[in-house]
C-alpha cells in the first residue's frame, strides 16, 4: 500500500460529479476520539466493540490506532503500526506520564476514562467562530485534495493530520490472550500521517494520493487540524467517497 502526499457551515457533504466527490467541514467542531487498543489485549474487545457504535455519527470522529506492545505474547496484530505506538506515547509525554496502556480512549487530545459516555460536540470547539478553521476535502480518481482556509488577522500556528480509515474487518485470534475470538474492527487507522505547522493567516493546500481500497473494507480519508502548541484538535473533515 503506498501514501504520497504532494505539497502543491454547513453540514459535512459528499458530492459526486463527473467522478469528483468533496466534503466541507461544519460550523460545530466533531469529538475527536482515539482508541489505542490490540488485538492481543483480552480487555480491548469490549471497547472496539463500543467504538464500532459510534459509526454513522457525524459529531464524532472515531480513530481505531492499533498499537505493537502486545505482539510479543505470540499474536502479531495485523492492524499494528510502530508509528501508532509512538504517537501514544508522545501524547503521555505531552500529558506529564511515562506510561501508556489499553484500551485507551483519548477525546479531543485529553485521556478520557468516562467513556462510553463522551463530552458534547460543543465542547471540543474552545476557539471563536473567527478561529474556527474551515476545511474541505475533493477526491479526483486516487487523489484527495485538502484546503485549509487562511484565518484573517489571526496570530496562531496550526498543524494537522492525514487519517486514512476502513471498516468492517474481522480477525480469527488463534494465539495470545485473545486466542480463539473472532473479533469485529472499525475505524481502523490505516494510515497515519502528521503535516508540519503553518501560521493560521496562511492557509494550507495539499494532497493525498490513496486508492479507494477494497469495497469490502470501506475507506474514509479525514483532515484533522490541531492547534501546533498543545496539539488539540480544532477542526475535522472527513471524505467518505
Amino acid at each position: 500500500m503506498k501514501w504520497l502526499v504532494c505539497l502543491c457551515a454547513a453540514l459535512p457533504a459528499a458530492v459526486w460529479a463527473d467522478g469528483t466527490c468533496n466534503a466541507r467541514s461544519s460550523a460545530t467542531a466533531p469529538i475527536v476520539v482515539e482508541l489505542y487498543t490490540s488485538e492481543g489485549c483480552s480487555s480491548c474487545p469490549p471497547a472496539d466493540r463500543w467504538l464500532s457504535t459510534l459509526k454513522g455519527r457525524p459529531e464524532v470522529l472515531a480513530l481505531a490506532f492499533h498499537v505493537t506492545y502486545w505482539d510479543r505474547l505470540g499474536w502479531p496484530d495485523r492492524f499494528a503500526r510502530p508509528e501508532f505506538t509512538q504517537r501514544q506515547y508522545a501524547l503521555a509525554q505531552q500529558a506529564g506520564r511515562s506510561n501508556v496502556y489499553t484500551p485507551q480512549v483519548v477525546v479531543n487530545g485529553a485521556d478520557w476514562r468516562r467513556w462510553p459516555q463522551l463530552p458534547a460536540a460543543t465542547a471540543a470547539a474552545t476557539a471563536t467562530d473567527a478561529a474556527m478553521p474551515v476545511l474541505s476535502l475533493a477526491r479526483e480518481g486516487d487523489v484527495v485534495s485538502l484546503s485549509v482556509a487562511p484565518a484573517a488577522g489571526l496570530n496562531a500556528r496550526w498543524a494537522g493530520h492525514w487519517v486514512v480509515l476502513e471498516d468492517s474487518h474481522r480477525s480469527r485470534v488463534s494465539a495470545g490472550e485473545n486466542a480463539g475470538e473472532t473479533l469485529k474492527h472499525d475505524h481502523v487507522v490505516r494510515h497515519f500521517q502528521p503535516v508540519a505547522a503553518w501560521p493560521a493567516g496562511a492557509g494550507r493546500k495539499q494532497q493525498l494520493r490513496v486508492s479507494r481500497g477494497d469495497a469490502n473494507f470501506p475507506r474514509r480519508v479525514a483532515f484533522i487540524v490541531v492547534d501546533a502548541a498543545t496539539q488539540k484538535p480544532l477542526q475535522a473533515v472527513t471524505l467518505a467517497c
